[in-house]
């Protein structure tokens, strides 16, 4: 029976060459954008190196502090110091790292040319949660941040740039008037990557002033990131650290009384600098609900699309309901076109997305970023692209497998 039914499907298709056309333009390029977007989600989001352990990693960037008899707001990244205070001693997490500046741009020169670098400065758990893979040398240790010591990690781009592509571990880079030593290489970290992000990091000791362990202020340009030990401890560290505001003592200099915010995971905290939410629980939801939308405006096309395909065809079936043709029967039949006319869409659908991340990743749009297909991305393109002939394809079938004989014959003749 299915034999049967691919057979006739593609002598249907390719009879109607402007229908077919039509439906695998609308397919492919709607396939297109979804398959782009969704690799665009999994280049941000997915389990790459460093941030090979994003599924139980939590970031703590921004805070809200309130004053409950003035109207004021302030809203800031928090200090050093309070994160050092407040969050290293979390209970609930397996490691803390706590960074000075998400990342920042420093002008040095070579040679008299002028050179941009991002850097970071960070205690030496950034490398115990993060995973980074060292094409040179090693991660300064903790030990090297407790006494100061004047190291750093470069990534590949700012080792051609100093050096030429040669070996750069035991040479020394002059940043901010000072020499520091490179202990390590790592490969160019795309710059969506925000928690882990740079061209050159240091130890957060070789600041060159002391200033930020004092605590003077709750509020500063740190952030931390926090391992969870697996990831249904996540919830138990944002309750623990919800309780440990309660007993936050408030400078005077801030002039708040009252703290809100926390941890989050990375796919929060993108979904709230894309859409400013301030109920964290509410973004999974809001980016479900958008994501459907945005696949049902091509569904409901192609809807229609198909629906005016089949009603070419009204003759056809009340000729087979006449020769006692089921409803099922036709139903399965269209359905059947329908997916094969979906997956032709799909296969130039998924061309169409290589060309467009190839054209992507050449762009340099992204410091650093790099676009392809992998195996997760054909996966999802292989689930919308049957999802999509099914959803148009369905309706449209059970639609049309209800034409009374009479009423589907008329039609022939009209």
């Amino acid at each position: 029976m299915l034999k049967n039914y691919i057979k006739m499907a593609l002598k249907v298709l390719l009879r109607r060459k402007v229908f077919t056309c039509i439906s695998l333009f609308t397919i492919s390029f709607t396939l297109m954008v979804l398959m782009v977007a969704a690799a665009l989600f999994d280049h941000v989001f997915g389990s790459f190196p460093p941030e090979t352990r994003a599924d139980r990693t939590l970031v703590l960037k921004m805070l809200t502090g309130e004053h409950t008899e003035e109207d004021s707001k302030r809203i800031q990244s928090p200090s050093y110091a309070f994160l050092k205070r407040y969050v290293s001693p979390l209970t609930q997490a397996e490691k803390v790292s706590i960074s000075l500046g998400f990342w920042a741009s420093e002008v040095t020169y070579r040679k008299g040319v002028k050179i941009e670098t991002a850097y970071k400065y960070t205690d030496g758990a950034f490398w115990e949660i993060l995973e980074f893979d060292f094409l040179e040398g090693r991660p300064y240790t903790a030990k090297e941040v407790e006494e100061a010591q004047r190291v750093v990690v470069i990534n590949e781009e700012t080792r051609r740039v100093f050096f030429g592509g040669e070996r750069a571990v035991g040479k020394y880079i002059e940043f901010k008037g000072r020499p520091f030593r490179v202990v390590g290489v790592v490969p160019n970290v795309p710059a969506f990557r925000l928690a882990s992000f740079a061209d050159i990091w240091m130890p957060v000791s070789a600041h060159g002033t002391d200033e930020y362990l004092r605590y003077d202020s709750i509020f500063g340009h740190s952030q931390a990131l926090i391992l969870a030990r697996n990831a249904d401890a996540i919830p138990l560290i944002k309750e623990e650290f919800a309780e440990v505001l309660t007993r936050v003592e408030y400078p005077d200099s801030d002039n708040v009384n009252r703290l809100i915010g926390g941890p989050e995971t990375l796919l929060e905290e993108a979904a709230r600098l894309m859409f400013m939410f301030r109920r964290f629980s509410d973004t999974d939801g809001v980016i479900l609900l958008l994501s459907l939308l945005f696949m049902l405006l091509p569904v409901v096309s192609l809807v229609n699309i198909n629906t005016t395909r089949i009603l070419e065809r009204a003759s056809e079936i009340g000729v087979r309901k006449a020769f006692g043709g089921s409803s099922l029967t036709l139903v399965g039949q269209f359905v059947v076109e329908n997916v094969i006319l979906t997956l032709w869409g799909g296969a130039l659908g998924l061309v169409l997305t290589f060309l467009v991340l190839q054209v992507l990743g050449a762009s340099d749009i992204v410091p650093y970023a790099e676009f392809h297909l992998n195996h997760r991305i054909f996966f999802y393109g292989l689930v919308m692209t049957l999802a999509f002939g099914l959803i148009s394809g369905a309706y449209p079938a059970w639609k049309m497998s209800r034409l009374h004989i009479v009423e589907a014959l008329r039609r022939r003749k009209q």
